[in-house]
């Protein structure tokens, strides 16, 4: 059985479709990403399959049982982080998960074990209220509430935006353990190198659905040679090579910018062209594509062609 199976999802506001004829399946025990910007439709997918709205149309599953028809028992099987904190903020950190614990008429200490790992770290501020947590409290704590019922599947919606780096790493590292257990985990994020943690991810624009594999095989599915050019004056770097005829796609990333060349030129073209312009001193190496070279490739295409 499936986790999650999704079939023809679609999800309309007014004249706008947030989500369009979206088809996937997460298998148990899977941590399954979703990578999208801001208005891609992960949000509204996220709440569909919380149970909390009702699609325009489709048909989704979890373990077997319709998000519309079977929402009451589902819901006593789905953890469910929003995107914002959403918790009691006038309660204390105690409070907070007692409050929830007794919703799904379980109790602190009965699943205390599968928490343990995560509210031992807030467990010193057990007495403060929610709302005076620093980012990455809150974020542990929205956690612990979202486990407390033993849920057979986590739904997160960028768990870690706004958070500190060190606190992003703890909570993957949390959710490593979390699919040890057994949980399925199904976790939309902007960051890329979080989408590298998941068994697979689905890329997300504009409600449709370009392309679900394993990272790995999405990075591999680019199919041309990319170069990183690197010079000191990056931002006239990317200047340049935006006027230069025998680069595509140029795109800054991190230190350097990421390039392709034309069929049948080379890197020392390039160079020579550089320092045309005046920018001497460039170095241009092969690189990996990463998932964001391919989203924005994907992006770059036609509606039809969109799908790896």
């Amino acid at each position: 059985m499936k986790a999650v199976e999704a079939n023809s999802i679609t999800q309309r506001f007014g004249k706008i479709t947030a989500v369009d004829d979206i088809t996937f399946a997460v298998s148990e025990g899977e941590l399954f990403g979703f990578i999208g910007p801001d208005g891609a439709g992960k949000t509204t997918l996220f709440r569909i399959a919380a149970t909390l709205i009702i699609p325009s149309g489709g048909r989704m599953t979890l373990f077997g049982l319709n998000v519309v028809s079977d929402y009451r028992e589902l819901r006593n099987h789905i953890g469910y982080m929003p995107g914002r904190f959403s918790l009691y903020q006038d309660l204390t950190v105690e409070e907070n998960l007692q409050f929830y614990a007794t919703i799904f008429g379980t109790t602190i200490r009965e699943n205390y074990h599968l928490i343990e790992p995560i509210y031992k770290q807030i467990e010193p501020f057990r007495e403060r209220r929610a709302g005076n947590l620093s980012g990455g409290m809150k974020q542990k704590l929205a956690l612990s509430c979202a486990l407390i019922h033993k849920p057979r599947i986590l739904i997160l919606d960028e768990p870690t935006t706004g958070v500190d780096a060190v606190s992003r790493t703890e909570f993957w590292e949390m959710l490593e353990g979390l699919k040890k257990e057994g949980i399925t985990i199904v976790v939309s994020t902007p960051y890329m190198d979080e989408a590298l943690r998941c068994d697979r991810i689905a890329l997300i624009q504009q409600g449709r659905l370009m392309g679900i594999d394993t990272p790995e095989a999405i990075r591999t599915s680019y199919g041309r040679k990319m170069w990183a050019v690197s010079h000191p004056d990056r931002y006239r770097l990317l200047l340049a090579l935006r006027e230069i005829q025998i680069v595509s796609n140029p795109e800054p990333f991190g230190e350097a910018v990421h390039i392709t060349l034309h069929e049948g030129t080379a890197p020392e073209d390039l160079n020579r062209k550089l320092e045309n312009t005046g920018i001497h001193g460039a170095t241009i190496k092969e690189t990996l594509p990463g998932i964001e070279d391919v989203f924005l490739e994907l992006m770059r295409r036609k509606p039809e062609e969109k799908s790896l």
